[in-house]
């Protein structure tokens, strides 16, 4: 039986393990995440309220 390999421990990935060391501090993407960070998504139809069953959702704004 053949299982899923791992990465070696002792690697380094060669690509950032985030999208936070992927971009840098000064891109405007991060204003834009701010700004989508601070709409009423519940006026905009988005169901913000979370059920209790099931797995977690994922948050509206990265939808």
């Amino acid at each position: 039986m053949k299982y899923i390999q791992g990465n070696p421990r002792n690697q380094a990935p060669l690509i950032p393990l985030s999208l936070e060391e992927l971009i840098g501090a000064e891109n405007e993407v991060r204003v834009i995440d701010l700004f989508v960070d601070s709409l009423p998504l519940a006026d905009y139809g988005f169901k913000v309220d979370q059920g209790e069953n099931g797995r977690p959702a994922y948050h509206p704004a990265d939808l």
